[in-house]
């Protein structure tokens, strides 16, 4: 009986604790403090840090993507093949780009009538490290889509694969001497 007295004391007291606690909870909001937030949600970012340069249609282009902290930039530089600019490498930046885990989308500003959209994937590939071409592949669907003369937009999609040019290994350039301590 008396063990039954003291747990019933003990939850009494735990009950009202807990009471008090949320009465104070209101009345400090009730004097317009805000109350505590839940913390909010952790957004998923990209898996590995894809940043580089990669290869793109032709020879001598490329695709540059940068992940920053809270965004993804870049652009396309391609060898432009109208008749007023052929010839000319133009730079087509990304309008908008995501990477979520290894998906990733990027659509670019339009330029001379054209852009493009690609949606796809990055996995590892044949590279043993950055240093060596194809450390990672982007996969998926390039769609170039192009106003005509009459304003219609024609589209034109191919399954793609862009390899990450290999990129210099900080530990190949050469170390500064340190200057010796004379005495």
């Amino acid at each position: 009986m008396l063990l039954r007295r003291k747990i019933i004391g003990l939850l009494t007291l735990v009950m009202l604790t807990a009471a008090c606690h949320a009465q104070g909870g209101l009345a400090t909001r009730a004097q317009g403090k805000p109350a505590q937030q839940e913390p909010p949600a952790v957004v998923p970012h990209a898996a590995e840090d894809i940043s580089g340069m990669y290869s793109f249609l032709k020879e001598g282009e490329f695709l540059q993507i940068t992940l920053e902290k809270d965004a993804v930039t870049g652009y396309i530089s391609r060898m432009g093949d109208s008749d007023s600019d052929g010839g000319v490498f133009l730079d087509q930046f990304f309008a908008k780009a995501d990477v979520q885990g290894h998906d990733v989308s990027f659509t670019t500003r339009q330029l001379h009538g054209v852009w493009y959209e690609f949606i796809g994937k990055f996995e590892r590939g044949p590279g043993k490290t950055k240093a060596d071409d194809g450390y990672y592949l982007l996969r998926g669907t390039l769609k170039e889509l192009s106003t005509n003369p009459d304003k219609t937009v024609s589209a034109r999609s191919r399954e793609v694969v862009f390899k990450l040019l290999a990129q210099p290994d900080d530990s190949d350039q050469p170390s500064q001497a340190k200057p010796k301590k004379t005495h």
